[in-house]
């Protein structure tokens, strides 16, 4: 195990479109709106604190969405922090509408996109997004018109960079033909990597990968299972070693795993000090086959 500094810096540095350093040990704030990532938070006062505390602890990356609610997440990120430190980098996202708990639907319409990106600078009070993703690809749009439209917002001073939401490599390469793409959100962790060839792609061009679901550890979990063993063995919990396994997996990786709970985003932090070993890393891969 490495020194006993638990702050988000231990996760090394990534520059996200090669001008915007973040600690790569970020925070995803989906936790946060009600029950189903809908309606108003259950403890409004609790989440501005787990907002505040993870800036203390180094945290300079938040995650997301004028879909978290719709717009809760934004308005307690701007409660908690707004004027917002120099060096954060709020990454948000626009494309999917809501009518209720658990229920997304894409809508790629250029009108609509231009429609959320001002609605989220409004709510989180920016002039500027520094990272804006497409949270989904609408395929009833062309993808041409939603990166269009991103690019063209981008023109006028009020996108900084734009990043792609679950997309595969095909999606990435056209929409690189419209704008510059610098994040990828997908669906990754210990033990669903599908995503591997867009992992490789983003390494490949340094484009930053921002694993979705980073702690959905499934079997490795359990009661007695490889990861809850090797965790009491470096006096961890099998959370971290998971973060820990997705620093390891890659330079390019920004996992953001998200909480509503101050000491669970401690405990998340603290992995940034784990350096698993070349052995450990791969019993773990293996572990999730």
């Amino acid at each position: 195990m490495a020194s006993q500094d638990t702050t988000a810096t231990k996760s090394g540095l990534f520059k996200i479109g090669g001008d915007l350093p973040v600690n790569r040990l970020g925070y995803g704030v989906m936790q946060l709106p009600g029950p189903g990532v809908w309606g108003e938070s259950r403890d409004p006062e609790g989440a501005v604190r787990v907002l505040k505390r993870a800036v203390e602890l180094g945290v300079n990356l938040i995650d997301t969405a004028d879909a978290y609610g719709p717009f809760v997440a934004d308005l307690l990120i701007r409660k908690a922090l707004h004027p917002y430190p120099k060096d954060l980098v709020i990454a948000t996202k626009v494309g999917l509408t809501r009518s209720g708990p658990n229920d997304w639907r894409p809508v790629g319409r250029p009108e609509y996109l231009r429609q959320q990106v001002e609605l989220n600078l409004r709510h989180l009070g920016l002039e500027r997004i520094d990272l804006l993703q497409l949270h989904r690809v609408d395929p009833k749009v062309p993808l041409s018109d939603q990166v269009g439209e991103l690019a063209l917002m981008q023109k006028e001073g009020k996108i900084r960079h734009i990043g792609l939401s679950q997309v595969d490599v095909a999606q990435i390469e056209e929409a690189s033909r419209h704008a510059a793409i610098v994040s990828v959100q997908n669906l990754y962790n210990v033990a669903q990597r599908d995503a591997e060839p867009v992992l490789t792609y983003c390494e490949q061009h340094n484009l930053a990968f921002i694993p979705w679901f980073p702690l959905a550890t499934g079997k490795l979990a359990k009661d007695g299972g490889p990861l809850e063993q090797m965790a009491k063995r470096l006096n961890a919990e099998p959370s971290q070693l998971a973060l820990a396994w997705l620093l390891k997996r890659s330079p390019v990786m920004l996992p953001i795993p998200g909480t509503a709970s101050v000491a669970h985003l401690e405990e998340n932090v603290a992995a940034a000090r784990l350096e698993l070993s070349v052995d450990e890393f791969e019993m773990l891969s293996k572990a999730a086959l």
